[in-house]
């Protein structure tokens, strides 16, 4: 039913900048939270940046001042603009989203198959 797909990934030099675009798909009412997060290889999975649907965001410290999240309740997407980015930035790049109301039933939690985020010279 409803799928979340990630896109705008790729190869960029430090202190470049990209940005990511998340799609909610599928016959959606309304999402609660959607958000990013990251797994660089041998980590975990850590929080990016969140926003919820009336707005209020979240970022981890690393991140503070070089990305923003933003996002489009009536498109259901939610995007990532990352500037300044950093080698250490590099990582697969997973949208979130969370209290997804459909026609059917809902979803509590989904993730997105993840976009692929290099930075290097």
């Amino acid at each position: 039913q409803v799928q979340l797909v990630e896109s705008g990934g790729g190869l960029v030099q430090p202190g470049g900048s990209l940005r990511l675009s998340c799609a909610a798909s599928g016959s959606i009412y309304s999402i609660n939270n959607m958000g990013w997060y990251r797994q660089a290889p041998g980590n975990q999975r850590e929080l990016v940046a969140t926003m919820s649907r009336d707005g209020f965001t979240n970022y981890a410290d690393s991140v503070k001042g070089r990305f923003t999240i933003s996002r489009d309740n009536d498109k259901n997407m939610v995007y990532l603009r990352m500037n300044s980015l950093k080698p250490e930035d590099t990582a697969v790049y997973y949208c979130k989203a969370d209290g997804i109301r459909t026609a059917r039933s809902g979803y509590p939690l989904l993730w997105g198959q993840g976009t692929l985020v290099t930075v290097s010279s």
